[in-house]
């Protein structure tokens, strides 16, 4: 059985990177992809304790967040692909007025 301290230092690993990767990076896809990796560590925290503890109520906050990642998905992909049409860059630096 792999103990506990495992899963959350793999999940305080990712949640890392995917703050590196927000904080460093200048493409709209990049960052949705690091906020993505930032949700699947939080779940990945979620799923451990609720195995450990013996409850159900870690595995339903993962469902919420999946159903949030998702509908961030689709929206920041809405928005990214809209961006691209007006501006034809996807870097964050360029796009600093919601005004085109």
């Amino acid at each position: 059985m792999v103990p506990l301290s495992y899963f959350l230092v793999l999940s305080a690993v990712l949640f890392g990177l995917g703050v590196a990767g927000f904080l460093f990076k200048r493409n709209i896809v990049t960052v949705f992809m690091s906020v993505e990796l930032m949700l699947n560590a939080v779940n990945l925290t979620f799923v451990a304790l609720s195995y450990t503890f013996r409850q159900l109520d870690g595995q339903i906050f993962v469902f919420f967040v999946m159903v949030v990642a998702a509908a961030e998905a689709a929206v920041g992909l809405a928005i990214t692909i809209s961006v691209f049409r007006k501006r034809e860059t996807l870097n964050v630096d360029e796009i600093d007025q919601l005004k085109w």
